[in-house]
């Protein structure tokens, strides 16, 4: 494919909206840069949710600590140090962005990018290793040929064509994977682990075995963080009833989801929601 092929792709970029979800103070972010999803060629479908593009204009202004609540997934990203691989952050993700710039990412699905990477998956948790490592030196010229395009579409076409080209087999197990994840993150009633393990028809110590090979994340992770992805959401939704929403999550009470809430964003979740 060439830049001129990749220039005449057609729009297929997206508001994002439910793909915010994790991004905190989504109304401030907003005001600093915009977030659009572009789906995948239907090929990688199995292995990527969609890619992301981020821009942003703040010549004359203050930087802007974007914070983000990560989910568990792997995401490969074309920005102006390089193709990189980011493993899933089982903090608090932070991006300072300063002066004007792009950046085009490639979410995987949970399990996703394990036909890529070959490895479990956990040992790239909390960590940016250059994307050279899976994908060649042919990464960084998809790098620099992305990054010097202005339409997203026309980005992700590219980044589609590098996949592609080294596109594994698939995995049923990391089909099975997904699903757990998603089972995880849709029902608020599974709070605990074996409660989780039961649902899915395996042995708890399975699911932590599937879960470090194919996600990166322990399932427990996997249920607390989407607690709080649901309580961020809330948060910045309007006037909450912390108790009622601390009892829908699965909490004891507030204070537990208050102590969760300030140990991951650094905020009690009443002063999250004050600063919108």
């Amino acid at each position: 494919m060439t830049s001129t092929d990749a220039d005449s792709t057609p729009d297929r970029t997206q508001p994002a909206i439910e793909e915010a979800r994790g991004v905190l103070s989504p109304r401030r972010a907003a005001a600093h840069s915009t977030l659009t999803t572009i789906p995948p060629a239907p090929a990688l479908a199995p292995f990527v949710e969609f890619h992301w593009h981020v821009r942003w204009d703040l010549r004359g202004q203050a930087p802007y600590d974007q914070k983000v609540l990560s989910h568990p997934n792997v995401h490969l990203v074309f920005e102006e140090t390089g193709a990189a691989l980011y493993g899933v952050d089982r903090g608090l993700f932070v991006r300072r962005l300063e002066g004007a710039g792009q950046v085009l990412g490639v979410k995987f699905r949970p399990g996703g990018f394990r036909p890529f990477w070959g490895c479990p998956v956990q040992e790239l948790s909390d960590r940016v290793v250059p994307a050279e490592q899976v994908f060649g030196a042919a990464v960084e010229e998809t790098n620099r040929r992305i990054l010097a395009l202005a339409e997203p579409a026309a980005m992700a076409a590219l980044a589609d064509a590098l996949l592609l080209a080294r596109l594994p087999e698939p995995d049923p197990q990391a089909v099975e994977v997904a699903a757990m994840v998603e089972t995880a993150g849709s029902d608020h009633d599974l709070v605990r682990v074996e409660q989780l393990a039961d649902r899915c028809g395996v042995s708890v110590r399975t699911l932590q075995r599937l879960f470090a090979e194919y996600v990166g994340a322990s399932p427990k992770w996997v249920l607390r963080r989407a607690r709080l992805h649901e309580a961020a959401q809330r948060a910045g939704a309007g006037p909450v009833d912390w108790s009622a929403l601390a009892a829908d999550l699965g909490y004891a009470d507030q204070s537990h989801l208050t102590r969760d809430f300030t140990a991951v964003v650094g905020l009690p979740p009443t002063r999250y929601a004050q600063r919108g």
